[in-house]
């Protein structure tokens, strides 16, 4: 099968350590009583509701019209959007842009291994999930049945893979100047109980997802947000929890996802004094040059009157 050329291609087969481990093979309870330590910290150092350090940066792929790059720890995720182009195999005009969205995890981003180019359940379920957040955010109906390409590569996975997706996917838009309305962030929480795992790692997803106690609150929450429109463009829950337990996780939420905006807005307007200071030196740059073109020609008219 032929290589996708605009990702980074990794080993076609590739398993983690982590299956040969004794970690793989404890039990939940064993695992459970890991998560926290006497100190009410988790395995990383984090408090609870404390959500792990962002690095961010634009314009991580050259082929792309924007790009963007996201580490959150050891969850690091690629971004490319590319320009719009006319809708394929479409009869009926559209009035609306399409957004065709695509996540790929790498073969090695997991501990369970993946099949490098067949699209599983899990990463058809992300890019759904990614569209549909993404839909009320970009402004649609200023490129009729044009569709906007968005592809989004884990090269590592260690929790709220789809929250660093769509924030990802909000930079690179931004990056490429697609008409948005709001910049979109987005956050996740893992709910085991009567505690609240803001920014999860993968093994607390895990065990948030398949808790066997039925009777408590156990579940992820995953919320995107328009900051300045104070809308919630997205909101996904996965288990089983009840309202106010969900009305608590949604002001967390809200107050992560407001959080990340000051780090995107100032990654752009670092995108904006760069691309001046760039205007300004090409302009000094071509000054010096018709500069030097117009002594050269006066050289040139004074040889061809004096000969």
């Amino acid at each position: 099968m032929p290589l996708d050329y605009r990702r980074f291609n990794g080993p076609e087969d590739s398993v983690s350590y982590k299956r040969f481990t004794e970690d793989y093979l404890k039990s939940y309870d064993e695992l459970y009583s890991e998560l926290i330590d006497a100190n009410e910290h988790r395995k990383d150092g984090r408090e609870i509701e404390e959500a792990r350090t962002m690095y961010a940066r634009s314009n991580m792929v050259s082929q792309a019209k924007g790009s963007s790059y996201i580490e959150m720890k050891k969850t690091k995720v690629v971004c490319s959007v590319f320009d719009p182009r006319e809708t394929m195999h479409q009869n009926e005009f559209s009035t609306l842009g399409q957004l065709f969205c695509e996540v790929k995890f790498a073969p090695f981003s997991c501990h369970h291994q993946r099949q490098p180019h067949v699209p599983d359940s899990e990463e058809k379920a992300l890019s759904v999930a990614l569209r549909k957040a993404l839909e009320p955010t970009v402004c649609r109906h200023l490129f009729p049945n044009f569709q906007i390409d968005i592809f989004v590569y884990i090269l590592e996975n260690d929790g709220s893979c789809l929250a660093a997706a769509i924030n990802a996917a909000g930079l690179a838009l931004a990056n490429a100047a697609v008409p948005m309305y709001d910049i979109i962030t987005a956050c996740s929480v893992a709910i085991i109980g009567d505690k609240m795992f803001v920014d999860p790692t993968q093994p607390e997803e895990h065990l948030a997802i398949t808790s066997p106690d039925t009777k408590t609150n156990h579940g992820l929450i995953t919320m995107s947000m328009l900051h300045e429109l104070k809308q919630v463009a997205d909101f996904r829950q996965i288990g089983s929890l009840d309202v106010d337990c969900v009305l608590k996780a949604t002001d967390i939420l809200e107050q992560e996802c407001k959080k990340i905006v000051p780090k995107i807005q100032k990654i752009l307007v670092k995108n904006v004094v760069k691309g001046v200071e760039q205007q300004k030196k090409l302009h000094e740059e071509a000054k010096v040059r018709e500069a030097a073109l117009k002594a050269k020609m006066e050289e040139w008219k004074l040889l061809l009157n004096g000969g």
